[in-house]
């Protein structure tokens, strides 16, 4: 057993790993489909985007599968895996921006509740004012101390609010089949401009829905059988893709594309509305409070995780490895937290509090995929996966690298802000082992990190970068 395995007591089967990846990907993102797809193409649009990225997400879904049952040593998948492949830097930064994008991620959470709470309470406005901002720090530590009562405790609430959030998203989709009109879906087919400028919009929108795809694999030191880490990941995500493109798809037949790109967030609730009246935006609503709680659980669980493996494994300063009585990550938990708090905080700046934090998170977990995807390239290729390892392995690298492209300059440099502030816990870690900070190739990874970040900065205070 590796320093990093948990004990037999604390292992979870496949339905909790499943349920673990269902619900960290059925968050946030599901409630603003129709607004974000309605803004950025028709119909036509939104069938290609949906099969972009829905292949090239089943391939990431596959290679975590595949590393799953290849390397079963390698812990907390998605840092383990760029460490292996690339080294202890790249690796670093993988852990990093996975954990840096997850907490943007969960403040993306708090601000949608407070968006959906102040359509009853003006003073939330859209999720980015002063007490929106407030109640929603004093909500991150709230369930800061719930999950410090336990990780296993935790995954069991996960659990069932997984399966008591589902309904309200499936009987969304049950009624606006029946209510959707064919001729308001054939007046939304064609989106403006050319069709791959329109899927290339979405793109960003689709990686936000779909993260956590590989969410058993970095929670795979606690499953019963390692075979049921990749089974997971492919049964939730399969699952998972065929609700959002039925919420996105059936939209469409129920108000007009405009109408669709102008609704507030969440949008579901103004469809829904649209289809049978108030309650059905209460419906919503309420369900996107217990999805987006819950989905807050899974990501925090994940986030701590990455930290507190990567401590374990020297990889992160000793700090992070540190556990309270009931076995939680108790310092990784409150450096999530942290950061949580201090995203929320920048959202006060923000034109558009949603948007922002939506695509942020989706841009910093471009580096920690692409790296993933690499490492399963490069084993396929070296090692003799066969033919199919190696067009999957491809196919999900492929996939990244344009993902990377569609995200665009100014989110990249906004990323690596974050990136090269991260180092400073590089740096902790490398001294605290009495080794050189960086080697030759580290150090020409640090300065471009620096760069752009400094790029980015640059950017902000004049304006050509935004938040």
């Amino acid at each position: 057993m590796t320093t990093t395995d948990a004990p037999a007591t604390r292992r979870l089967p496949l339905t909790m790993l499943t349920a673990m990846v269902v619900g960290s990907m059925v968050g946030a993102g599901v409630f603003s489909l129709p607004r974000n797809f309605g803004q950025a193409t028709g119909v036509a649009g939104a069938v290609v985007a949906w099969a972009v990225a829905g292949t090239g997400m089943l391939m990431l879904a596959f290679v975590f599968q595949t590393l799953a049952v290849r390397k079963p040593d390698l812990n907390a998948g998605v840092y383990a895996y760029a460490k292996a492949g690339f080294g202890e830097f790249p690796g670093f930064f993988s852990a990093f921006g996975y954990w840096a994008s997850a907490c943007v991620g969960n403040a993306s959470y708090w601000v949608l509740i407070k968006s959906t709470l102040g359509a009853v309470v003006p003073a939330f406005g859209e999720g980015g004012t002063l007490p929106a901002v407030a109640v929603s720090v004093v909500g991150v530590w709230a369930f800061h101390l719930l999950i410090l009562g336990g990780v296993k405790e935790a995954a069991a609430i996960n659990r069932v609010v997984t399966v008591a959030k589902l309904v309200p998203l499936l009987l969304f989709v049950v009624i606006v089949a029946v209510a959707l009109r064919g001729e308001v879906f054939a007046a939304g087919l064609w989106g403006d401009g050319p069709l791959f400028d329109q899927v290339r919009a979405t793109m960003l929108v689709t990686v936000f829905v779909f993260l956590g795809v590989e969410g058993a694999s970095v929670y795979s030191r606690y499953a019963r059988r390692r075979q049921d880490v990749g089974r997971a990941t492919v049964l939730g995500f399969l699952g998972v893709l065929a609700l959002f493109a039925s919420v996105t798809l059936l939209s469409y037949g129920v108000l007009p594309r405009r109408e669709l790109a102008e609704l507030r967030q969440p949008s579901m609730a103004g469809v829904l509305e649209a289809a049978v009246g108030r309650w059905g935006a209460a419906l919503i609503a309420v369900g996107l409070v217990v999805s987006v709680l819950g989905a807050y659980l899974a990501w925090t669980l994940m986030a701590a995780e990455v930290l507190y493996v990567a401590a374990k494994d020297e990889d992160m300063p000793a700090f992070l490895k540190r556990e309270n009585a009931q076995g939680a990550p108790s310092a990784a938990l409150t450096a999530t937290a942290l950061l949580v708090t201090a995203v929320l905080l920048t959202t006060l700046f923000s034109q558009d509090a949603f948007t922002f934090t939506l695509k942020l998170c989706s841009s910093l977990s471009l580096v920690p995929y692409l790296l993933a995807a690499g490492y399963a390239l490069m084993l396929a290729v070296r090692e003799g996966g066969g033919r199919r390892d190696v067009v999957v392995a491809a196919l999900a690298t492929l996939y990244t690298a344009f993902l990377i492209f569609a995200a665009g300059l100014n989110l990249l440099l906004l990323s690596f802000i974050i990136y090269a502030l991260g180092t400073v816990l590089f740096v902790i870690t490398r001294r605290e082992r009495g080794r050189r900070v960086f080697s030759r190739s580290e150090l020409v990874l640090f300065v471009v990190a620096v760069v752009a970040g400094v790029l980015g900065v640059a950017g902000l205070v004049t304006g050509r970068i935004t938040i």
